[in-house]
């Protein structure tokens, strides 16, 4: 049978999933062992095989040292996939990433106070009476009804002022991403709508990751690893256009196609 010369064998686009958040208050493994049993009731598909984010914020400050390899693996046997470590000092980095995991960076977006905003969802503890050992927190979209006031406004972007670290992850959900600073090899950066960096560019940038295809992403010097709008990416082992290169440029959408543009082009619309 030929082979349909038009059809990609692959396609690799880039995608939001839905995760739950791990939220330690002890290292000892057979202590949060113990504390899974309970919560889950013995019932081996309680979580289904959810992606799992650990966060160690909780944590005491003099907390023994953690064995992410046989914290792994004990989240695992209750079918929760770790993907990502978040409020993680940088000393720890190093050790988080050779396991495997992530470095997920949260940055809230600044926004103007929400009046009679609903409750914080409720988060269930789980482990041994007295004593909160682990807590698991569902991260769902929320939908928000429309505001029908005339002074009806657009989210404010989210504002970065400080470098992006390799290993970092920044993702802007709902509106666009504005970062001052440099943005590093090996760092992730992610908006909903368009990124914007007032610096080198140097690690990947996945602009309109929602679906926006009118998504774009500007830097002031252009130097990135990967780039991605609407799910659509480009790579760039052999380095960019010397007219383009570590030059104030944008990147946009054509089609399938991804287009790297000089801001100084007299060519540029």
């Amino acid at each position: 049978m030929p082979k349909n010369k038009t059809r990609k064998p692959i396609e690799i686009k880039i995608a939001t999933v839905v995760a739950v958040s791990a939220i330690l208050h002890d290292v000892d493994l057979s202590i949060l062992d113990t504390a899974l049993k309970e919560m889950t009731g013995g019932m081996p598909d309680f979580f289904d095989n959810e992606f799992a984010v650990i966060d160690i914020a909780a944590l005491a400050s003099d907390h023994p040292q953690i064995d992410w390899s046989a914290l792994v693996s004990l989240l695992k046997t209750y079918q929760l996939n770790a993907v990502a470590v978040r409020n993680a000092p940088e000393e720890m980095h190093p050790a988080i990433i050779a396991n495997g995991l992530s470095i997920d960076t949260v940055i809230a977006p600044r926004t103007e106070p929400v009046i009679n905003a609903p409750p914080p969802p409720e988060v269930v503890a789980i482990g041994p009476a007295q004593q909160e050992l682990i807590e698991i927190e569902e991260i769902k979209e929320i939908e928000i009804a429309p505001v029908t006031s005339s002074a009806q406004s657009m989210p404010s972007a989210m504002i970065v002022d400080t470098p992006v670290r390799a290993g970092q992850r920044i993702y802007a959900r709902g509106t666009d991403l504005i970062i001052t600073a440099m943005v590093n090899n090996g760092a992730e950066i992610i908006a909903d709508g368009s990124i914007h960096v007032y610096a080198p560019l140097r690690g990947r940038a996945l602009a309109g990751a929602s679906g926006d295809t009118e998504a774009r992403i500007f830097a002031t010097s252009m130097e990135p690893e990967l780039v991605s709008i609407a799910g659509v990416y480009r790579t760039f082992e052999n380095g960019l256009p010397p007219e383009v290169k570590g030059q104030a440029a944008q990147i946009r959408l054509s089609g399938d196609r991804i287009d790297v543009i000089s801001l100084n082009s007299a060519a540029r619309s």
